[in-house]
């Protein structure tokens, strides 16, 4: 017969085993009780089949030139009088009532630089920016560039030379030295 004992302690051992083992992942998920999302790189969107819209459109043949480049001589001269290319606007398939909207709008004149333009003005504004942002972190005046010559020095310089005979390029050009401001020198002002 079986011992009260060894009764008890495989009752608490199955009893314990469960929670024991559902701290394992790998437990967990061959039990199901832990979801399996999808494999996001694994997941591929297909495009859906479609019949193309127009059968008319041929590929193009090497070496011939594209119809919206043109000729280089007329790149060439668009380039030099700054003309600048215009992407008409198709008609096919357009009643001429879309067509008029469309030209009303200026959709007739759109520039193909236009990416060009906005970087620009992109630009104009992060240097707007970036200015504040330096007046609120160097909260001092710049330094301006270069050396300042002494006017009273360089005068009394030019006029010993031209009175020795010298040529006015002889001798040291005096300049203004600044001094190193101290590390807090006119935080308090």
């Amino acid at each position: 017969m079986i011992d009260i004992r060894t009764l008890w302690r495989s009752i608490a051992l199955v009893a314990v085993l469960p929670v024991a083992l559902s701290a394992c992942s790998d437990v967990k998920r061959s039990l199901g009780f832990e979801k399996q999302p999808p494999d996001e790189f694994q997941v591929v969107q297909r495009a859906p089949l479609a019949m193309p819209p127009d059968f008319s459109l041929r590929p193009p043949q090497p070496g011939a030139n594209r119809p919206q480049e043109g000729s280089t001589r007329d790149q060439a001269r668009r380039t030099l009088t700054g003309q600048r290319a215009v992407t008409p606007i198709s008609t096919e398939g357009r009643t001429p009532g879309d067509v008029a909207l469309l030209k009303r709008v200026g959709a007739d004149s759109i520039q193909p630089d236009v990416r060009v333009l906005v970087n620009k003005e992109n630009q104009a504004l992060a240097e707007a920016d970036k200015s504040f942002s330096d007046r609120i972190v160097f909260w001092r005046k710049a330094e301006p560039p270069g050396v300042a010559v002494d006017p009273v020095k360089e005068t009394q310089r030019l006029r010993e030379n031209q009175a020795l005979g010298k040529s006015v390029s002889d001798g040291e050009t005096p300049q203004i030295q600044r001094r190193k401001r101290a590390w807090l020198e006119g935080v308090f002002n």
